[in-house]
């Protein structure tokens, strides 16, 4: 289980202009639903941006401690 203020925090390591929003589907805090919106995205793909998510949240994701993960990626 992971807490949505730790999500946020993580994925502004990597992308500090990062807005993010997390919202945890279950309520078991393993299924998220993320929405990040950074300059950083722009002119990469929609792979290349979720996986710089997945590459910020690399250890959560490893771990389990996320079990699913919802991303929806764009600029501002």
């Amino acid at each position: 289980m992971v807490q949505p203020d730790e999500v946020v925090t993580l994925i502004k390591e990597s992308l500090p202009d990062a807005l993010v929003e997390v919202e945890d589907m279950s309520g078991g805090g393993d299924h998220l639903q993320v929405n990040v919106v950074s300059r950083s995205f722009e002119g990469l793909s929609m792979v290349k941006q979720h996986q710089m998510i997945y590459k910020a949240l690399k250890h959560k994701l490893a771990s389990e401690a996320i079990h699913a993960l919802a991303l929806k990626t764009s600029t501002p």
